[in-house]
């Protein structure tokens, strides 16, 4: 078995036993809900499962439990998250703590990506546009 059909195969275990940050994140970044982005969970990425990640923003979502506290861990997670930029993959990482407090603060760190917070700003312009052109009453002229 190559290695990539083993990560394949670790990424859909994972997608299997998810823990509850896991469910609660993937509620919110499921079906484009945040700016009609598309995001894969437990994904392969560079070699690396990520928790999250959206292609278009090559952005990788990590959340870490009280396993990544843990000194091999946290060596492992930095040089992971080395990796992954050096080959141009953003990276955010969340306590699970966090998210379970409010899932919410994963999507305001997603719009604060500066070029992200601009389409979107453009994209809502122009669907204001588009509401408030009202016809003239009785046609033109």
């Amino acid at each position: 078995m190559r290695m990539t059909e083993r990560k394949r195969d670790f990424a859909r275990q994972l997608r299997q036993d998810q823990t509850a940050a896991e469910e609660k994140a993937w509620s919110l970044l499921r079906n484009n809900q945040i700016g009609g982005l598309k995001f894969r969970r437990q994904h392969v990425v560079e070699g690396f499962v990520v928790d999250f990640y959206c292609p278009r923003l090559k952005l990788a979502i990590e959340l870490d439990g009280g396993v990544h506290d843990r000194k091999m861990n946290k060596d492992y997670d930095e040089l992971r998250q080395i990796e992954l930029e050096s080959k141009g993959v953003a990276v955010l990482r969340f306590r699970n703590e966090q998210v379970m407090q409010d899932e919410k603060i994963i999507e305001k760190k997603i719009l604060a990506l500066a070029p992200w917070e601009r389409a979107v700003k453009r994209k809502l312009m122009k669907n204001e546009n588009r509401v408030r052109a009202v016809p003239v009453p009785g046609g033109e002229g």
